[in-house]
């Protein structure tokens, strides 16, 4: 089995990416003992974007989203996301 190295005391976020950037991790850490991590409350991160709908498109989203007691923001993102499902499969 081979011996590992002792992973250094960082003394900021900065050097510890720098440091991995020019090490090899399985000189540390033996990754034959990692297991899979699960972390179910997670939010992925966002990104706002601009989007031009014609008026009476969103006022037509906006009377389905009132309909559902949500944001229209809210419907919208939840079509994208089943559309984008339903064309995966």
């Amino acid at each position: 089995m081979k011996k590992l190295k002792k992973t250094p005391d960082f003394k900021s976020e900065q050097e510890q990416r720098e440091f991995w950037q020019s090490h090899d991790s399985s000189d540390y850490l033996d990754w034959s003992q990692a297991q899979s991590a699960i972390f179910p409350n997670l939010k992925p991160s966002t990104k706002t974007i601009s989007l031009r709908l014609p008026e009476g498109l969103l006022d037509s989203i906006k009377v389905e989203a009132n309909k559902r007691d949500m944001p229209y923001q809210s419907l919208i993102k939840a079509w994208l996301v089943e559309d984008v499902k339903e064309s995966r499969q």
